[in-house]
């Protein structure tokens, strides 16, 4: 029986075949990087060679593509790899559009390789359809989007990005990385690329490293990005594919408990005096409030605000933390956050006051406490 529930399609879409009693429910590992050609020599279809695919590779393209709802899957050996392929998929002089807050490993990726490409690229307020359409060039062949966006927030219209593209053969890649396909489905909306850092949420214990690109439909445009997996060899090891394929069994039911905790957590904050300003999505004072309530399930685990005394404090209080742990990453089990700028060094044009949060599963009041006390901690001490 084929569902389409996303808790079945978590725990089965993975699952190989049984072909006898008595086999296992979990799959195994398989680390052989060779296999047995058959005796009429390699035939289409057969396995070869593991860089080009392996059973725990296929296993986890299987169960991403129904989790995304699309044709086709990649896996690669970290976000930033899938992030890159995508990008490889363009030509010299293409034009790209980018989001102005963007996850600062994509503005890094672009600042550094995007001349090498020969890509013309412009980062621009993706909230804001007229400011796309001014920033239009006849060379223009992809938009990026993230949203919400990384770390403050913003929120982009996704059909109405798609409805623009479509008139003039534009791709749409969204980072799907943190809604997660349990609150959005962007190729519901007819996006053609969606990405996934899967040592997120997907993986979700913060002991892995994965990527992924998922197609709306098979074609020219995912053979690219599986051009770029396969022969540049940016693939994850059998280990890891197994590990994330272990780790989305339970990701529908771990993030109900982001989304509840993150939301309560958001609304609490709003009350606490020395916070000047809290950026969640389900906060009916986002100004992008209407447009995830249309186009997600749910919020999300991610929570950014400003600490109203400056950079010095927002440090401390990151400092000062008991449960909620101070380091770089999201999506995990465990409650984590960070200064950001600090994390993102110099050229970072994310606000010095600005901390991110990543919700994690402890108890609502163990992390309400120790916010408040963390905020409430002097200065010097």
């Amino acid at each position: 029986m084929k569902s389409t529930h996303i808790e079945t399609v978590a725990i089965h879409g993975s699952m190989r075949a049984q072909k006898a009693e008595n086999s296992p429910i979990v799959p195994g590992i398989e680390l052989s990087t060779i296999y047995e050609h058959a005796k009429d020599g390699h035939r289409e279809g057969d396995l070869k060679y593991s860089r080009l695919q392996n059973p725990n590779r296929l296993e986890l393209e299987s169960v991403l593509c129904d989790l995304e709802k699309g044709a086709e899957a990649a896996a690669f050996s970290s976000g930033i790899a899938a992030i890159n392929s995508v990008f490889q998929t363009l030509s010299h002089g293409d034009h790209v559009l980018i989001p102005n807050d963007v996850y600062f490993g994509t503005r890094k990726l672009m600042w550094e390789f995007s001349d090498r490409w020969g890509l013309e690229i412009d980062f621009v307020d993706m909230t804001n359809l007229e400011v796309i359409e001014a920033a239009t060039k006849k060379n223009t062949r992809m938009i990026w989007i993230e949203t919400p966006s990384n770390p403050q927030m913003f929120i982009t219209d996704v059909e109405a990005m798609v409805k623009w593209a479509v008139d003039r053969n534009v791709v749409v890649a969204v980072d799907n990385t943190w809604p997660t396909p349990f609150n959005m489905n962007p190729i519901d909306f007819g996006v053609d690329l969606v990405i996934h850092s899967t040592t997120k949420y997907l993986g979700g214990h913060s002991d892995l490293i994965g990527g992924a690109v998922i197609a709306k439909e098979s074609g020219p445009l995912m053979d690219r990005v599986r051009s770029v997996q396969v022969v540049q060899g940016g693939v994850p090891s059998p280990f890891d594919a197994w590990m994330l394929c272990r780790s989305i069994r339970s990701f529908p039911y771990r993030m109900r408990a982001h989304n509840e905790n993150a939301s309560q957590l958001a609304a609490f904050m709003t009350s606490l005096p020395g916070i000047e300003e809290v950026f969640y999505p389900g906060l009916v004072s986002h100004p992008g409030h209407k447009i995830a309530k249309a186009q997600m399930r749910a919020f999300g685990g991610m929570i950014s605000f400003l600490v109203s005394a400056g950079e010095p404090a927002a440090k401390k209080m990151v400092a000062s933390s008991r449960i909620i742990k101070a380091a770089t990453s999201l999506g995990g089990i465990e409650s984590i956050w960070e200064h950001r700028k600090s994390t993102e060094g110099p050229l970072s044009q994310t606000p010095n006051n600005l901390i991110r949060l990543s919700v994690g599963l402890e108890h609502i009041e163990d992390l309400k406490v120790d916010l408040q006390q963390a905020l409430e901690s002097p200065l010097t001490t």
